[in-house]
């Protein structure tokens, strides 16, 4: 599966003018294989040539930027500390994840990047916003508007359609109602669930509900997509296919991805990989 990665990876990457995009294409008879991707429309058309010009992300730039974060919890009558000093930086169009064990700091840094939380010390620069100096409602706000979550259970509506679920998202975000039709299919195509868009959570694997959940993530177009342990419920053929939507992603919607794992099989799509232990980074 590692090979199959990289190979992945490698595809995501842009490539030279072949011609040619090493795509399958469905058989004649048009049968639906319910855990196989469909390509994405966007990024067809960009090998195809079809495509508008994408406008230049400057990638030298960081997206945000973490420095000497440090984080503690009261634990009786002392303090737990989780994070020991920590500096960072995401840059756009990158796929970066947070390695260790469980208790490491993982999670805890996620929400602090995310604006859940907010460091005891050291400083989040998230584009403009200093997210260790924003309030609360300032803090939402920008989550609201450029920052996607994929949580590990998935977090769907489970009364609501996998399509109803993804335009819910839109709807908190405030997206005038004109766009949501085409942006929910769009995102809904991207993940590969063109033709299960109309089923419950209830009705789909557990690959297709977390695809449903990237989708969900996407949908309001943020900067940062934040994932935590996205594939810790899934078996390595269904962990690999997120991996391959995480890399169209980026390739179509421009995003950067932060997530976090301890599965070492999936590494290998990885830009970068900061492995925590005890608080700290190291190897990194």
């Amino acid at each position: 599966m590692v090979r199959w990665l990289r190979k992945k990876k490698q595809q995501a990457e842009p490539a030279a003018p072949s011609g040619t995009s090493g795509e399958k294409k469905p058989g004649p008879s048009g049968q639906e294989e319910l855990h196989t991707l469909e390509a994405a429309p966007a990024l067809q058309a960009q090998l195809a040539g079809t495509a508008p010009q994408l406008p230049v992300i400057d990638t030298s730039v960081p997206l945000l930027t973490v420095s000497g974060v440090e984080r503690s919890f009261p634990v009786g009558g002392g303090q737990l500390h989780v994070l020991k000093g920590i500096d960072m930086s995401l840059y756009p169009m990158q796929l970066a994840m947070l390695k260790g064990r469980s208790g490491s700091g993982k999670t805890t840094l996620l929400n602090l990047i995310g604006g859940l939380d907010q460091p005891n010390k050291g400083e989040i620069r998230f584009k403009e916003h200093l997210f260790h100096q924003c309030g609360d409602n300032e803090r939402t706000y920008i989550r609201r508007k450029e920052i996607g979550f994929i949580f590990q259970s998935f977090a769907l509506m489970p009364l609501l359609s996998a399509w109803e679920n993804v335009e819910l998202s839109m709807r908190m975000a405030g997206i005038p109602r004109s766009q949501w039709k085409p942006r929910v299919t769009h995102c809904l195509e991207l993940v590969g669930l063109a033709k299960r868009m109309h089923h419950r959570p209830f009705e789909l694997s557990g690959g297709e509900q977390q695809r449903v959940a990237i989708a969900k993530a996407i949908a309001h177009k943020p900067s940062l997509l934040l994932a935590d342990e996205p594939t810790a419920e899934l078996d390595s053929q269904m962990g690999a296919q997120v991996m391959s939507v995480f890399r169209d992603i980026i390739e179509t919607e421009r995003m950067t991805i932060c997530m976090t794992t301890h599965d070492p099989t999936i590494m290998e799509v990885a830009d970068r990989v900061f492995e925590m232990v005890d608080g700290k980074f190291v190897n990194s």
